[in-house]
């Protein structure tokens, strides 16, 4: 059976989905998801294994250049480029790097079938996706997430989150500052922030000391993707690590970034998925960064796949499903410390929840 090949099938549905509060981030071009997203979920099956189903999830983003449109394109090329894939480790390595060498970027559509891969050969093989390849149950805790609104409505939902260990906090705007005295009024763990690019030299270096007064852990993608002299211009300035993540899309990305940021975000949506999210953070730590592991506001699927390499992370913010008013998938739970629960079932171990 390990040496069986499977041909695929592939269908994929469109979802918008509505997130519990409003979620804005700097980059303008993300303000149509300050109430609803929308994520692609595609089913893969094969005709030798019935009634099994594997289950993928890809993220559009604009900035990414991609859409659902787009997706729909590259997965048939995608299919016709992989073939037949062997269900086991080996299989799935060289499905992605035959993805990877037909498309530059696409990482969500590349993603969203390379999740679907690890689910349905994970249910063929048995074993759950983290077993598939060799990886730890053993994560660290995830962060949650606030995007940006008036300082007291953010504190708001700060205090609700309180019980997370770490906050996430969006930035980029003129009440930075304000916003994150009233976080920390009613928060006292660790504070990250993400300006995602909407930073200058000049409100970095402003909110840099103040940063650091108020137990910021982290700065996330302070300056637009290819400001690379001005991100190390801030790292050179900061006692906290900067970390890329518009700037450090592909493996390839890693190089021109030694030397500038102390730390790199993977996301498997950007990367394309569980395979490559493998290769980038074990390439990350090889070039000495400090590895975050992030998401984006994904259903259960995608947040599913992305727990399964988090034991290769410093710093985990898979939040994304815990956004969503309602997640359309069931079976990822988080344990009292907030770290997500790898399944001991096949695959990624979800089900589709009931309508």
């Amino acid at each position: 059976m390990g040496h069986a090949v499977v041909t695929l099938h592939l269908s994929h549905e469109v979802l918008h989905l509505g997130l519990r509060d409003p979620f804005r981030i700097a980059r303008t071009d993300h303000a149509s998801a300050d109430r609803e997203v929308t994520t692609v979920i595609v089913e893969l099956s094969d005709d030798r294994f019935p009634g099994l189903v594997g289950v993928g999830e890809g993220y559009p983003d604009r900035f990414y250049g991609e859409t659902p449109d787009t997706m729909a394109v590259v997965f048939r090329m995608l299919l016709a480029t992989i073939g037949e894939v062997e269900p086991n480790e080996v299989g799935l390595m060289t499905a992605d790097l035959a993805m990877e060498a037909a498309i530059r970027g696409h990482g969500a559509a590349r993603c969203a079938i390379d999740i679907a891969l690890h689910d349905l050969v994970g249910k063929v093989t048995g074993l759950p996706v983290h077993v598939l390849r060799g990886l730890s149950a053993d994560l660290p805790p995830t962060d949650f997430t606030i995007g940006i609104d008036e300082p007291g409505v953010v504190a708001a939902r700060a205090a609700r989150a309180a019980a997370f260990p770490m906050l996430k906090i969006k930035l980029g705007g003129p009440q930075d500052l304000a916003t994150l005295w009233a976080v920390r009024s009613v928060f006292d763990g660790p504070i990250r922030v993400d300006a995602n690019t909407g930073w200058t030299r000049e409100s970095a270096d402003r909110l840099l000391p103040e940063l650091v007064a108020l137990g910021v852990e982290l700065i996330e993608q302070p300056f637009p993707a290819r400001a690379y002299r001005d991100l190390a211009w801030l790292q050179e300035r900061s006692s906290l690590p900067i970390v890329a993540d518009e700037s450090c899309v592909l493996p390839e990305d890693l190089d021109a970034l030694v030397g500038v940021v102390a730390g790199v975000n993977v996301k498997l949506a950007k990367c394309g998925g569980i395979g490559p999210a493998v290769r980038m953070l074990e390439r990350a730590r090889e070039l000495g960064f400090r590895t975050f592991l992030g998401c984006m506001e994904e259903t259960s699927v995608g947040i599913a796949g992305s727990a399964a390499v988090a034991s290769l992370a410093d710093w985990v913010d898979l939040d994304g499903c815990l956004l969503l008013a309602d997640d359309p998938f069931e079976g990822l739970e988080l344990d009292a410390d907030h770290r997500w629960i790898l399944p001991s079932r096949p695959g990624l171990g979800l089900s589709r929840r009931a309508t």
